[in-house]
């Protein structure tokens, strides 16, 4: 990890070495009146030139340590055997009880990069998070996380919570990027946290929820940078997917129109994508129509697994629509018989559909399937789905076969927000490299996955009615056993009359 790590550690340049307090404080306690400390601002060593490469230097995810079983909710709901196992390509659903929210996921994951990375917390120059799981409408989690930084003395960071459905990890990560990129860095890393707990009212909904959080580390000659210019957007006004009953956790949902819309995001974000990266190339002397050959692995968010399929198989459609009849005829067999139709009278095509998933097949297996890992043994995380699947990626390959790769990534958010952009992975691949070393890091996801405890559903079904019942509630502990979560988990130990909660964390 100090090799990870020291590329952006020659960029802070300070007049005496940082001397970091350690995090003693077992607790979280509200304090009106804190004593104010502030830190020497980090010099930075001036450059006319931009920081290369910015990214991820390195990552932490985090899952409630209990699950349901989807093959044990089918009969529980007594719907067909494989409504949700095949259906929905998902075969395990994490969730959390009352003892979790959304300040001590972010907690948790937060805490667990820093640690692991053994960085000072007056490292971090911006800290901002991506969450559509709100318990206040005014104070945002990132207010709650910089309790982590107390000790330190570190208040001089910048960021705040970002919001828009499952966008807002995203728009964090954007911000992060275009942060450092600017006048106003001062040489210090960036952390995005993004994370929600997914959860629906019973019925056909429930079996889509999950929980989760993701934390990166950015910086400067990463492992996994962002290319520059290259990032397709749309952006409008839609009710597929929205909350606006701020007395329950549950969302309004129009499953029909919510797909239509993640498609068509899908459409146009590739095409502006697409559009902006031939330009690069037209810039470079190379004139030639990009296509899906270009990227060697392709993410997208994911609310069920058969949702991903479905959209790498538009992308092909994209491409097989774009290209010349001789190209159609050789490169995509099956699609012929669809040439003269649009893209957008094809959402609800069933035959178009299923020509798709069989001509795409391969090219999922290769790109895509991989990282649905998480996805399908945890649920949707909503902001943190999309970098879920980066991390299920990153463990289910070595760094040699990632290096000087190419990753799409398509993040969508109901309303709706999305774009389309893309990590261009490092070529050192070599151990103890920065690419080997957050590779390694990943590497133990689906052993943790496997060390969760399997819940009934009965079980799962009564810790629902418990968060419908607490809700919003004042002057109580919820109720469990603090020894269910995993070591070095934070959870939500009171909420006093005034709202105001108190965390803890459990012994590593």
């Amino acid at each position: 990890m100090q090799r990870l790590l020291a590329p952006a550690r020659r960029i802070l340049q300070v007049k005496k070495a940082m001397q970091d307090v350690p995090l003693t404080a077992a607790r979280l306690i509200p304090a009106a009146h804190q004593p104010f400390s502030s830190v020497a601002a980090v010099p930075l060593a001036k450059t006319d030139s931009w920081p290369k490469d910015v990214g991820i230097l390195a990552m932490e995810v985090y899952f409630p340590a209990q699950y349901v079983d989807q093959t044990d909710l089918e009969k529980f709901n007594k719907v067909e055997a494989g409504k949700y196992t095949v259906g929905l390509g998902q075969t395990r659903m994490g969730f959390c009880s009352v003892q979790e929210d959304i300040n001590s996921l972010c907690l948790t994951v937060v805490q667990r990069l820093m640690e692991r990375t053994q960085l000072p917390w007056t490292s971090v120059g911006r800290l901002e998070v991506g969450t559509e799981t709100i318990i206040d409408k005014s104070k945002a989690v990132k207010t709650v996380l910089m309790e982590l930084f107390q000790d330190s003395g570190n208040t001089d960071i910048e960021g705040i919570d970002t919001t828009n459905a499952c966008y807002g990890g995203t728009a964090s990560l954007f911000n992060a990027a275009n942060w450092m990129e600017s006048s106003y860095w001062d040489g210090r890393y960036a952390l995005v946290v993004c994370g929600d707990i997914a959860v629906y009212p019973s019925g056909n909904a429930r079996p889509t929820g999950g929980a989760g959080a993701v934390a990166m580390l950015i910086g400067p000659q990463a492992p996994l940078a962002l290319e520059r210019g290259l990032r397709g957007t749309h952006m409008e006004n839609a009710y597929d997917f929205y909350k606006p009953n701020l007395n329950s956790e549950y969302p309004l949902v129009d499953g029909k129109l919510s797909i239509q819309c993640y498609l068509r995001a899908l459409d146009r974000c590739y095409a502006a994508y697409r559009k902006k990266i031939q330009s690069q190339w037209k810039q470079a002397g190379v004139e030639r129509p990009f296509t899906l050959d270009d990227i060697q692995y392709m993410i997208f968010h994911t609310p069920f697994c058969k949702m991903v399929q479905k959209s790498l198989g538009r992308l092909m459609f994209s491409d097989f629509l774009s290209a010349s009849k001789d190209k159609q005829a050789s490169l995509y067999k099956g699609l012929e018989a669809f040439r003269e139709l649009k893209l957008e009278e094809t959402y609800t095509n069933k035959d178009v559909d299923k020509a798709l998933l069989k001509a795409s097949l391969d090219m999922f297996n290769k790109k895509t399937k991989a990282s649905l890992y998480l996805s399908t043994h945890n649920g949707n995380m909503y902001t943190s789905s999309l970098y879920g699947c980066l991390a299920s990626l990153l463990s289910h390959h070595s760094a040699q076969e990632l290096a000087g790769s190419r990753i799409g990534a398509f993040s969508y958010g109901s309303g709706l927000a999305a774009s389309l952009f893309s990590f261009r992975v490092s070529q050192d691949a070599s151990p103890g490299s920065p690419l080997d070393e957050l590779v390694s890091s990943v590497a133990d996801l689906p052993k943790r996955l496997d060390s969760r405890k399997r819940m009934s559903p009965e079980e799962f079904t009564e810790i629902m009615n418990q968060r419908e019942q607490f809700y919003h509630k004042v002057n109580f502990s919820p109720p469990g056993d603090t020894n269910s979560l995993f070591p070095g988990t934070w959870y939500l130990e009171r909420v006093d009359e005034m709202h105001r909660r108190k965390y803890a964390r459990r012994p590593m």
